[in-house]
């Protein structure tokens, strides 16, 4: 019997397994960032409206922040993780955007078969996702963004099929584009009709699919780096053009809190967790409640006034 089990233990501490959980623990390099919350951000409040007002409508069609650096642009829009609501995603495998809420307004009709079948069935249409902010990275192609070939797919099974691209994934998400001056031309002309459409087709020979792009876009720029073109700016719904502080009790107070959250992320943004819990409820309920709401003759006076003047021409 001790033989028998002397073979075994060889065998056991031969295995590949067994040698690679004798060697030593390996960082792998990665950093768990904290995002600098949201409510320690210092001044600036029209920037911080702007955001907020964009999360809890997003129809009104994103935020282009304006300003040179240092007046914490990205960090703003950064911050904004902890604030995100939920949104309903459908689990529909055809991709046709199925819900409950679907059938509840136009019956089974309103639905897939398939879905139709798993709802009679009792079985979930949708379940909830927390939003999410997507960057567009500045070395994006055009294919990267709106999708392409799946050339995996090609090689492994000989298939055309297209892949989805970056504003596919942005649905229902925040889209966010740092210098969004510095962007091509091409890829900002497909994202600005993608925003304004709600959808957007690709076409790769005879392939053609399109795809839902229901995103919050959130823009940066410093103006010193380049101008916007106007096509671009008149796609924002908000603007904000952002200058450094002046206050020298604000710019003191932003030194301490970004030296507090340099030498201890998570104890800094441990302090904000109740604040920012509260507010991301607030906005979810904002949101929950936006259906309902309704402008008195008195705020759409003063909507009109404040188009006149401004000089909008839209």
């Amino acid at each position: 019997m001790s033989q028998r089990r002397s073979n075994l233990l060889d065998l056991l501490f031969s295995a590949p397994a067994y040698q690679a959980a004798k060697q030593p623990y390996q960082d792998p390099g990665t950093a768990d960032i904290e995002p600098f919350p949201f409510l320690a951000l210092v001044g600036q409040k029209e920037m911080k409206l702007a955001l907020l007002l964009s999360l809890v409508n997003p129809a009104i069609g994103g935020v282009l922040l304006v300003g040179a650096r240092g007046t914490a642009k990205s960090t703003a829009v950064r911050s904004l993780i902890d604030l995100l609501p939920s949104m309903t995603i459908s689990l529909c495998t055809n991709n046709l955007g199925c819900t409950e809420a679907k059938i509840e307004a136009g019956g089974m009709d309103a639905v897939c078969l398939e879905c139709a079948t798993k709802f009679g069935y009792g079985e979930a249409l949708t379940r909830q996702e927390k939003v999410r902010i997507v960057e567009l990275p500045l070395n994006a192609r055009l294919e990267d963004v709106v999708g392409g070939i799946d050339e995996r797919t090609v090689i492994e099974k000989n298939q055309v099929r297209l892949s989805r691209g970056l504003l596919a994934r942005a649905d229902q998400n925040v889209l966010y584009i740092d210098e969004v001056n510095l962007l091509d031309k091409a890829i900002a002309d497909a994202i600005l009709d993608a925003s304004a459409q709600g959808y957007y087709t690709v076409w790769r020979g005879p392939q053609k699919l399109s795809y839902r792009s229901r995103f919050v876009l959130i823009g940066s720029m410093n103006p010193e780096e380049g101008a916007l073109r106007p096509q671009i700016m008149d796609r924002f719904g908000l603007r904000v053009v952002l200058s450094g502080l002046t206050d020298s009790d604000e710019r003191l107070e932003v030194y301490r809190r970004a030296r507090q959250y340099r030498d201890n992320p998570a104890a800094f943004v441990a302090g904000y967790a109740q604040q920012t819990l509260a507010l991301a409820e607030e906005i979810q309920r904002a949101r929950q409640q936006l259906p309902d709401v309704v402008l008195s003759e008195a705020a759409l006076a003063l909507g009109l006034k404040l188009v006149e003047v401004l000089k909008i021409a839209s």
